[in-house]
């Protein structure tokens, strides 16, 4: 969507000029999933999907919120100085809950805002809508209000939103690919010191294409937590011999060794993957900074491999791709992305083979699981900005 439909959209919607346009970016996991709040390693992109918006400032308190993706909600309201969650507010909770906490940082935003949003991200598909929808609203009032805000202490807040304002307990992985990408990079992010490194993807003949299972993956209501709330007791076994902060500190020798602590064959399998994944990704930095694609697309399958047995989050419309995707010409590799549980995967695919790639595994996909998938070919696009 350009520049200038955004702004007469806006118009229509609210009768006023916008003042500003904006673009925040999805993003999709290269590698390292379900890592990043084990304090380990992640390699996401952000991705040219994404979050289109345009808003205003306005004389008065009041905050007005559009959205193009919920038009039968209409125009839904609420006051600068009285931001709450509240269930039927929808999706303004992700908006209120930032400016919320912009001005809890001491930052002043001292009037209300008109708000257009219009995202192309498919709802529930786990390329972090809510994140792209986060820091848009964050980067919004930052522009709009002069604000000089640290990108990533506005990645921060978006994080800190998600977690204690929507209630659900993710990483800070989404909201940090989405607030730092850069064009053809991916970024190594170690989640425990948010050290981080832009790594030029060069994928030669090939494309990532995203694969979509079109089964919504309502993240507050699956077992992610349940997942966080098991790894957290497989650390707390192993800190009775370990002096370790986090399961991104381990690497594979080390647990091998002490894994005898942990009393659950669940909890065994949750913090083996959670180790393990994040020794892939370290590697994966090091097989594309050489420009080994082969082998990278070999930790890609591993990873689905681990996701699958180890962690149990994948189930049978996520495997029914990636098991299909792995028999056909021309994939270097493919594995879920995001949470899991529905949404989407990912696939490494040389140019020329894309076509029948996507008829191919759409075609089993749609016998196996009775609906069809979606496909996008995934361009790696810069983050959160004003247009």
């Amino acid at each position: 969507m350009d520049k200038t439909t955004l702004e007469q959209k806006f118009t229509e919607i609210f009768g006023t000029a916008a003042q500003g346009t904006f673009f925040s970016p999805g993003r999709i996991n290269l590698i390292g999933e379900h890592t990043d709040y084990n304090g380990g390693n992640v390699f996401p992109c952000a991705i040219s999907l994404g979050t289109y918006g345009a808003a205003a400032k306005r004389s008065d308190s009041k905050l007005r919120f559009y959205s193009a993706n919920f038009a039968d909600l209409g125009i839904l309201e609420a006051n600068l100085n009285d931001l709450k969650y509240v269930k039927e507010d929808n999706w303004t909770n992700y908006a209120k809950g930032m400016i919320h906490f912009i001005k809890e940082a001491g930052y002043d935003v001292n009037c209300g805002l008109d708000i257009y949003v219009d995202g192309n991200i498919p709802n529930g598909s786990g390329l972090s809508s809510s994140a792209s929808l986060e820091l848009l609203i964050g980067v919004i009032v930052e522009k709009l209000f002069a604000l000089d805000i640290d990108r990533v202490d506005l990645v921060k807040i978006g994080m800190k939103t998600e977690n204690e304002f929507i209630g659900v307990n993710s990483g800070i992985m989404d909201q940090f690919a989405v607030g730092m990408g850069q064009e053809n990079r991916a970024i190594l992010l170690d989640t425990n010191t948010l050290n981080y490194d832009l790594v030029p993807l060069d994928l030669k003949d090939n494309v990532i294409v995203i694969m979509n299972t079109n089964k919504r993956r309502e993240l507050a209501d699956s077992k992610y937590n349940e997942r966080r709330s098991e790894c957290e007791t497989a650390l707390a076994e192993l800190q009775a011999k370990l002096d370790i902060q986090s399961l991104g500190q381990l690497d594979a020798e080390t647990f091998d060794e002490y894994c005898y602590l942990i009393a659950d064959e669940n909890r065994l399998k949750r913090a083996r993957h959670a180790v393990l994944e994040n020794q892939r990704t370290l590697r994966a930095q090091k097989l594309l900074q050489e420009g080994k694609l082969e082998e990278f697309g070999h930790l890609v399958n591993a990873s689905h491999v681990s996701l699958e047995h180890d962690y149990e989050v994948t189930g049978k419309e996520l495997d029914t791709l990636a098991h299909t995707a792995w028999k056909q010409p021309g994939v270097l590799g493919a594995r879920m992305t995001g949470a899991g549980f529905g949404g989407c995967g990912i696939a490494l695919v040389q140019k020329n083979q894309v076509e029948a790639f996507t008829q191919n595994v759409g075609k089993v996909y749609e016998e196996t699981i009775g609906y069809a998938p979606s496909f996008y070919i995934a361009e790696i696009a810069d983050g959160t900005k004003m247009l």
